[in-house]
């Protein structure tokens, strides 16, 4: 065999065994590590506020129903599915926007607002089922959005930043973390609000949602800054372009 047919075979041989080498996996990154990426924290402490004020609309809507306006109970559980209607159709359209708008927070934070505002029209509700209803929907639409974008769409951005490469492993963690989060907020919450009613009554409950869906909105606040700053610049930048 002559030389150069040598040199063939090793080339060959080489360019076998670099096709044959798995390609190097990026590395999971810790509980703290990914704490402290830009948005994990302030995401988190959001969602655990707001799936405290969520989580009680689900699990003591009926009962406040029934308890509040002395319906049966079959009427209350038929009424308090217009929550969840609201939430579905409010976490549909929100994420569309937020995906044309190209930012999170500032859909977040105007929903959140418009929330307090019914949080308040709510407690005020007359003893009246398609009133109430009409209510439950809009409040479903401005409480349940915002919780379904963070628990599914910023969780997923979250996961995907440069410094985590793509990583899999990274996104689980990510995603976990703000889960985690809200689910201990919801847990306190069941807590809370069967203290909060049973010492001071449902008005006192409301106030103690619509402080923490104001909570919820300090912890986005300067998410929000941040995300403005960046449409200001890209803004300009395509005016400097035309």
């Amino acid at each position: 065999m002559s030389d150069d047919e040598d040199e063939l075979c090793e080339e060959y041989s080489s360019i076998q065994q670099q096709e044959e080498e798995p390609e190097p996996q990026p590395k999971a990154i810790g509980f703290l590590q990914a704490f402290c990426l830009p948005g994990v924290l302030p995401y988190s402490l959001a969602y655990a506020c707001l799936k405290l004020v969520n989580y009680s609309f689900f699990f003591w809507l009926p009962f406040y129903l029934s308890n509040n306006f002395g319906w049966k109970e079959v009427q209350a559980d038929r009424l308090s599915v217009w929550y969840d209607v609201g939430g579905i159709v409010g976490g549909t359209v929100q994420g569309l926007i937020s995906d044309l708008l190209g930012k999170r927070a500032p859909v977040l934070v105007v929903s959140l607002l418009l929330a307090m505002g019914a949080l308040v029209g709510y407690s005020h509700s007359p003893n009246d089922q398609i009133v109430n209803g009409a209510l439950l929907a809009t409040t479903g639409f401005l409480i349940g959005g915002p919780s379904n974008m963070i628990s599914s769409a910023i969780s997923a951005d979250l996961g995907r930043q440069e410094a985590l490469q793509n990583s899999q492993q990274a996104l689980a963690t990510v995603t976990g973390i703000v889960d985690g989060t809200g689910s201990i907020g919801a847990a306190a919450g069941q807590y809370l609000v069967s203290l909060i009613e049973s010492k001071f009554g449902w008005m006192c409950v409301f106030y103690f949602f619509i402080v923490m869906t104001g909570c919820s909105v300090l912890f986005i606040i300067p998410l929000l800054f941040r995300e403005m700053r960046s449409l200001c610049r890209d803004s300009q930048a395509r005016t400097h372009q035309l």
